[in-house]
């Protein structure tokens, strides 16, 4: 079995994934918010 040296896994495809996350979840908690404010005007 090889050794594993710390700092030589290829993450480009995890750093993908994770920046798609977290720009999902931005997008769904301001159309969350967004929603919320709307809910809170029309029963005003």
């Amino acid at each position: 079995m090889a050794e594993h040296k710390h700092g030589s896994m290829d993450i480009k495809v995890q750093e993908k994934t994770f920046a798609g996350f977290m720009k999902m979840s931005a997008w769904g908690a301001a159309i969350s918010v967004g929603i919320l404010i709307f809910m809170a005007l029309v029963n005003a």
